[in-house]
């Protein structure tokens, strides 16, 4: 017992120490003017090796993870506040509802499609690579699988009731609609006597400037907190877990890069008319933080200031698109991760699947992606539903519930792209994107949006 003890002190000893060692060489790092994206990718890259090598050792990363963890509380700290001020603040601003009509049209009618794109990639490659060809694994007996949420009970969480306590929650979703609500009308009021609002659109003013700042010092420590995260990641699934399931780590990642590369480099590229080499450079770290954290809630402050310091979109689309994003856009939970699961566990059972069940497939994708917003464990609801309007057994979901953890890393990256390409295409087809900034060298702001 207290060799157990002296050891478990040991270790998270170990870990303690790692931890302080690399936060002074990213913070030397940060003095010495280095850009934020590379600062990101070095945390990350030494997160991966202080992993690997505790896990060889069989040393503890409590230590470390507990740095990780208070990173994401941090910017989970700012989810409800940030969606709750900026949607009154980007819609408060408006001159009519029409302009409000508008620009939700284009923005759902992005996410719905590129969703949609997002299941066909994933159905194609699934095909193509056959993942669960041969596997033969049994089922935990203590798998239940997660219960589908009737429509009437997926509106009615959606709806506020008490606006004070769903945000004690950390409901998402209600808060939104209950800011919409308000900024409507201060809208409505404001088109007949603008004096009437204008004490409560400075409010909103200030509390949106006040809150900025705050996310400024919480972005601030993201390379040290993807460290931290990559670290325990890696020191918990090494790769051992990687051979069992391989074939569906590398279909999921191949389906999210390509993606990722024709889908939204395409759109940036065509229809944006901007070049993506630069863009994707430009929301590095959005793309970061989305990776680490594994969450859309988490990486909203981030991609906030990147889609208005770095993309130079206007903060009212941003402040309407981003939280948005953050509650409905699933490329990659609602989109490529269902049909690779769905063709898995068809391989695995031995079940053909028709042309038919293949539409069938994209359409309840895209469905499902609007019922699950606001639900807890998207990527699974809609994988469930998905499997259940094919009539496939649900143990496929426990089967990669091993590795999902990992392709998870990847499928929240993509969804949070999703919503900066996003914001991007409607701010540009509104005017409300600063071509010229845009083109300017990243320098400046990358240092101005992350100076220790």
């Amino acid at each position: 017992m207290q060799n157990n003890l002296l050891s478990a002190i040991e270790t998270n000893w170990y870990s303690f120490v790692t931890s302080v060692f690399v936060f002074f060489i990213l913070f030397a790092l940060a003095k010495k003017r280095l850009g934020f994206g590379l600062r990101v990718i070095i945390g990350l890259g030494l997160g991966v090796v202080v992993g690997i090598l505790f896990q060889n050792l069989d040393y503890d990363t409590k230590g470390i993870t507990t740095f990780g963890s208070i990173y994401v509380s941090l910017i989970r700290m700012l989810v409800i506040p940030l969606v709750f001020v900026l949607v009154l603040n980007s819609i408060a601003s408006l001159t009519s509802l029409e302009y409000l009509r508008k620009i939700g049209f284009k923005t759902f009618a992005w996410f719905l499609g590129t969703t949609g794109i997002a299941s066909v990639i994933g159905l194609l490659i699934a095909l193509l690579f056959n993942p669960g060809s041969g596997i033969k694994q049994a089922v935990p007996d203590d798998f239940q699988a997660r219960e589908i949420p009737t429509f009437s009970q997926v509106i009615l969480d959606l709806v506020p009731s008490n606006p004070f306590n769903e945000a004690s929650q950390g409901k998402v979703v209600p808060i939104l609609i209950f800011a919409v609500f308000l900024a409507v009308a201060i809208v409505k009021i404001g088109s007949k006597n603008s004096e009437a609002v204008k004490p409560v659109r400075d409010l909103i003013q200030s509390l949106t400037q006040v809150l900025h700042q705050v996310v400024k010092y919480v972005i601030r420590l993201t390379p040290y907190g993807v460290f931290a995260l990559i670290a325990g990641i890696t020191a918990r699934y090494g790769w051992d877990t990687l051979q069992e399931l391989g074939s569906v780590i590398v279909t999921s990642y191949v389906a999210l890069i390509i993606h990722f590369v024709l889908v939204f480099g395409g759109l940036v590229l065509f229809v944006a008319k901007v070049n993506p080499i630069r863009f994707f450079r430009k929301i590095y770290p959005t793309i970061a933080v989305a990776f680490t954290t594994r969450s859309s809630y988490a990486t909203l402050p981030v991609n906030l200031e990147v889609i208005t310091k770095r993309l130079h979109v206007s903060p009212r689309i941003a402040s309407f698109v981003a939280p948005l994003g953050a509650s409905m856009n699933f490329n990659g939970c609602g989109g490529v991760w269902p049909a690779i699961v769905a063709v898995f566990t068809a391989q695995v059972f031995g079940i053909d699947l028709t042309v038919t069940d293949y539409f069938i497939l994209v359409l309840v994708s895209i469905i499902s992606s609007i019922g699950v917003a606001g639900v807890p464990g998207p990527a699974v609801i809609s994988t469930t539903v998905v499997l259940t309007a094919l009539g496939l057994p649900l143990e496929g979901i426990a089967i990669v519930a091993g590795v999902e953890a990992l392709i998870d890393m990847g499928r929240t990256a993509i969804n949070a792209t999703g919503t900066t390409v996003t914001s991007l295409l409607v701010a540009s087809s509104e005017g409300e994107f600063d071509r010229e900034a845009f083109n300017r060298n990243d320098a400046e702001e990358d240092i101005a949006l992350t100076v220790v």
